[in-house]
């Protein structure tokens, strides 16, 4: 038998495990939730003195109780969304032998020393924690969010109406100091296994953390480890209140020691980035100059440049970086076949706050190709790839009169809720009312993850109203990255399309 515990995150009571609980409990299931001290009570107050280390004696205590009275055969699941990973951590180091898995409902592992402030994904939440404790002290609550504020919290989707209403009218203020107070772990923790159960609608996939391991990204490499594994719901960031019956039964099953593993970098199969681009291109030499590589026609005379954008991001240490990446290669080698000059570069998006050096990386090597004496400066495209997207904004919002095309391929087109804090001038959805007659080439991704799929479909939505010229290139059976991943005659056909497109609006 399992015993379960069930730890709320930011402002929320016990009250919203009711439905996943009574599904637990019918399973057979132990069920106890936890009322973490000054919330769940009324919108009004807060218990000014909680802390991070009141909310770990909270679960300890529950923690204690339940053990006592275990059977040997019984196993101790913490469940711990949003905030409530931390004090789940925090106790669960101190009672390790206790604990047979930590479950991390919609949010990653913290780290020792991380406040859980260091954890809000939304850029304006975390200012707003910051101004409030600067102005009123640490021992201040925080505003419950009215109806309509969720969202900065997290993806609403899914949640009913009235599920929504009991939410918001039974939320508590959170005591800042739960938020500021460092999360204190010793390490016996790392002995216990873990399952993230990860909510599509809020801007997390396995997929998604795969790539990130196969960068080998250090935070994400420990997501490899046998003990850890994963379960997707395809909802927003209250699975509670939008697929309570859907969560109790990925909550059983996680007990039972179900879920996907991620792949390890150095497997049998190359990672999705270093497989083969899926058109066979010349092999034509390129020139490197700094941070920045040409492939050049054998034409002569100034030709046009198709400038190739990678996404991200991308760790700084991974090797190879990305413009040797064999789908930024092929494609630069296409356009150079085709008679222009194809380039790729290394920006630094190493993060999600790096956009802006990533856009300044992104002009600087526009200016160096357009100063190129073999590139016509009057007859230039720029090639956006996944997380890159974001940065075309810069090339919307006023194209200069050189740029004859924009293209996009699966791009992000609006920062994605749940992914951290993004720079607010990088929206195009927002810069392609000033586009104009600029071309736009966006090849979309059939079978695209829904939270980068809800982008496009905005950004499409934002087109259409402002009468831009966007040309739509749709691979059905295409994955995000489908180039080196779907290597089919209908991915090709889509490539060939693109690039036929977007030469043909630089060579006139």
């Amino acid at each position: 038998m399992t015993e379960f515990i069930l730890v709320p995150g930011m402002f929320t009571g016990a009250h919203v495990w009711d439905q996943t609980a009574a599904a637990l409990a019918s399973s057979g299931a132990g069920v106890h939730t936890v009322a973490l001290t000054g919330l769940g009570g009324s919108r009004g107050t807060a218990t000014d003195d909680a802390d991070l280390e009141t909310h770990i004696e909270d679960v300890l205590a529950l923690i204690d109780s339940v053990s006592a009275g275990a059977g040997r055969d019984q196993q101790i699941v913490l469940v711990g969304h949003d905030y409530g990973v931390h004090p789940v951590l925090g106790a669960a180091d101190r009672r390790a032998e206790h604990i047979g898995r930590i479950v991390c409902l919609d949010t990653g592992p913290a780290q020792d020393g991380m406040p859980a402030l260091a954890a809000v994904a939304n850029p304006a939440a975390r200012e707003k924690v910051a101004e409030r404790a600067g102005a009123e002290g640490a021992g201040r609550g925080l505003a419950a969010p009215a109806r309509d504020e969720w969202q900065r919290w997290g993806s609403t989707a899914g949640i009913p109406a009235a599920a929504l209403d009991r939410l918001t009218a039974l939320a508590s203020p959170q005591p800042l100091r739960t938020l500021l107070q460092p999360l204190r772990l010793t390490g016996a923790v790392a002995s216990v296994p873990v399952t993230g159960v990860l909510c599509n609608a809020n801007g997390s996939t396995i997929e998604m953390v795969q790539r990130r391991v196969d960068l080998g990204d250090p935070v994400f490499l420990a997501l490899a480890d046998p003990q850890v594994s994963f379960f997707e719901l395809p909802t927003g960031h209250w699975p509670m209140l939008s697929l309570p019956a859907e969560l109790a039964e990925v909550l059983l099953r996680a007990a039972a020691g179900e879920g996907h593993r991620m792949v390890p970098p150095g497997s049998a199969e190359p990672p999705a980035h270093l497989r083969p681009f899926l058109l066979d291109v010349p092999e034509i030499p390129h020139e490197r100059i700094g941070n920045v590589d040409l492939y050049l026609p054998e034409a002569g005379g100034p030709r046009p440049a198709v400038v190739f954008v990678h996404g991200g991001p991308v760790p700084a240490g991974v090797r190879p970086t990305p413009r040797d990446w064999p789908a930024l290669r092929g494609y630069a080698r296409y356009a150079a076949a085709e008679g222009a000059v194809g380039v790729t570069l290394d920006h630094r998006l190493h993060d999600m706050a790096d956009y802006p050096r990533a856009a300044a990386d992104v002009a600087a090597a526009v200016e160096l190709v357009r100063a190129d004496p073999r590139v016509d400066a009057d007859r230039i495209a720029l090639w956006f790839l996944s997380g890159g997207g974001l940065i075309a904004a810069d090339w919307l919002r006023k194209p200069p009169a050189w740029l004859r095309c924009l293209a996009a391929s699966y791009p992000i087109l609006v920062p994605v809720p749940g992914w951290g804090p993004v720079d607010g001038r990088f929206r195009p959805v927002d810069a392609v009312a000033g586009a104009g007659t600029l071309p736009v080439v966006l090849t979309r991704a059939g079978r695209e993850s829904p939270e980068i799929a809800a982008t496009v479909e905005e950004f499409m939505a934002a087109s259409q109203k402002s009468g831009a010229n966007v040309e739509v290139v749709d691979v059905p059976n295409g994955r995000h990255a489908f180039e080196t991943l779907d290597p089919t005659e209908e991915s090709r056909e889509a490539v060939h399309r693109a690039m036929r497109s977007v030469l043909g609006h630089v060579s006139h």
